[in-house]
């Protein structure tokens, strides 16, 4: 079975850093895309940035010259550093991955974490 766990969350001051962290794990084939979204209260889910197994990372407007994307291919893991934060960060980031499960290797399945808390104080 496949699971996305996120860490790194937490409450942060205006212009503070936290660095998140998500880990895929179980029958795992490959990974392809994997990013980041957010869900703040009373609005819908979007993109934060994305990035493929090769090729360019992807950004929201928001956050392009202050969060950076990356990947360590080795421990199927996806990190956000996040820095200059602004209240308006403040939301449950969400982990996503597109999987070729052992079971399935042929076909991608999207995959997504439980989330983790950023609460950015002013």
């Amino acid at each position: 079975q496949v699971r996305l766990v996120e860490s790194g969350g937490g409450l942060v001051q205006t212009g503070g850093s936290l660095r998140l962290s998500c880990a895929a794990s179980g029958s795992i084939f490959s990974i392809n895309r994997m990013g980041w979204y957010r869900q703040a209260p009373g609005k819908q889910r979007e993109l934060v940035a994305t990035i493929p197994d090769s090729g360019r990372s992807d950004y929201a407007n928001s956050v392009k010259d202050r969060f950076t994307i990356s990947r360590d291919s080795a421990k199927n893991t996806v990190y956000l550093q996040m820095n200059s934060l602004k209240p308006e960060d403040t939301a449950v980031y969400y982990c996503r991955a597109d999987i070729k499960p052992h079971y399935l290797p042929y076909s991608s399945e999207t995959y997504w974490g439980q989330g983790t808390q950023v609460t950015v104080s002013s």
